[in-house]
């Protein structure tokens, strides 16, 4: 089936009422047959719903319908996307390892690995993204994954993701990829030898800022890299917290499995079944939605490359962007997402910009239908210092504009009288 076909039936089989939109199991917990029936789904002799911090029919929907438009085997619903992001990677990695990751990141996947992770022993080795010899100088015996994002955010890049899917693959690496802005409808790293994909589900999925989740997505076939691999025992060995199941042994996508019967059993940031209703709304009208977005996006990036006052562009959709070429390749239809990013004078004309304009809403968010401007140098990444700033690619006078779904003159003509405003 082709994309939107799958957006709209995918992983949904019409209840005993044949309801046509996917009802919203808002419950915790569902009655057991007997005891023998109980028995069996905890011991996974029987596949079925147990607790919803486990699973739960409405998000089971959520999970299978993602995981068919990323192109992968199986996948888990989380409570954010930091969540799926820290499932993803602590899945892969334990005290004592390391994990390399690109330096170009959004600021909360930054944080979460340069400093919390460091908490629980792991440690986060920097590369920049386009520069893949650089990363592999990072590895050693006790790297666990190659942590990357499609798109990266607020940098706007691109990096040659089957280069990079590679270089993991030489070492027997795991690969982990956070494709939020792209989304599955414009590109799907799956197709380009990624193993796992993790996702804001409250980013451009919803497309209306209206719920926070997250999500990760295994390949088919992942067993085989695990399999035998001395680097990832935790797949190989028993498990003493859950009855010493060896989880490469079960016939069921494993890091979906690990991540489900091990991390979000015990840390249980999981999603609510009415934000994954809501997600799967969102996922009808994604490919649809995109399309609008990255037009409008080309088109205010078009105007702001010819704005005297506007020092550099970010956006792949330009011709005269570094990340064309990748974009071009790795991108359905020549569309790079609705995230662009600008550079004005310093940090002072950067805040008189945004605060001049009247139709974007000032908002630490992207994805949304209406459209949603940020300095990243004063929010999502001021704990950052100016040199780390400047190494992911965050200039004090970078901004960063999520452009929504208004009429993309309306956008032009505000972002024009915002930056004549700006002495």
């Amino acid at each position: 089936m082709h994309f939107q076909t799958k957006a709209l039936h995918e992983g949904y089989t019409k209840d005993m009422q044949g309801t046509m939109a996917v009802p919203i199991y808002q419950t915790t917990a569902y009655e057991f047959r007997d005891a023998e029936h109980a028995a069996n789904l905890f011991a996974l002799k029987e596949l079925g719903n147990i607790y919803t911090r486990l699973n739960n029919p409405t998000t089971d929907v959520f999970e299978k319908r993602f995981a068919s438009l990323e192109g992968g085997a199986a996948a888990l619903a989380t409570s954010s996307g930091m969540s799926a992001i820290f499932y993803a990677l602590a899945n892969a990695a334990e005290a004592g390892d390391n994990i390399v990751c690109a330096a170009q990141l959004y600021g909360g996947s930054l944080t979460l690995t340069a400093h919390t992770m460091k908490r629980f022993g792991i440690e986060a080795r920097f590369f920049d993204v386009h520069n893949p010899a650089e990363a592999e100088k990072l590895i050693d015996e006790k790297t666990k994954a190659l942590f990357f994002e499609t798109l990266t955010n607020p940098s706007i890049d691109v990096p040659n993701i089957s280069e990079l899917a590679s270089l993991a693959d030489k070492y027997g690496i795991l690969s982990i990829v956070d494709n939020t802005v792209a989304t599955p409808a414009l590109c799907r790293p799956i197709e380009h030898g990624i193993d796992v994909v993790v996702h804001s589900a409250s980013k451009y999925t919803t497309g209306q800022g209206l719920a926070i989740g997250g999500i990760m997505v295994e390949r088919s076939n992942l067993v085989d890299k695990l399999r035998g691999n001395a680097r990832y025992p935790q797949f190989n060995e028993p498990d003493a917290s859950y009855h010493g199941l060896v989880y490469v042994d079960v016939p069921l996508p494993p890091y979906t499995l690990r991540g489900r019967l091990s991390l979000l059993r015990d840390i249980g940031a999981v999603g609510s079944p009415f934000n994954s209703w809501l997600f799967i709304q969102g996922l009808e009208t994604l490919q649809i939605r995109m399309k609008e977005h990255s037009h409008n996006a080309l088109m205010l990036a078009k105007f702001l490359e010819t704005h005297p006052k506007v020092k550099r562009v970010n956006y792949p959709g330009l011709s005269s962007n570094k990340n064309y070429a990748n974009a071009s390749r790795y991108f359905d239809g020549g569309m790079s997402s609705g995230l662009l990013s600008f550079e004005v004078a310093d940090l002072e004309t950067a805040k008189q910009v945004v605060d001049a304009t009247q139709l974007y809403s000032l908002v630490v968010n992207i994805g949304d239908s209406k459209s949603i401007i940020t300095h990243p140098a004063s929010t999502t990444h001021q704990q950052l210092s100016a040199e780390e700033m400047d190494a992911c690619g965050v200039p004090a006078g970078l901004i960063r504009i999520s452009a929504g779904l208004e009429n993309a003159e309306d956008l032009i003509a505000d972002i024009k009288q915002a930056l004549e405003a700006a002495s």
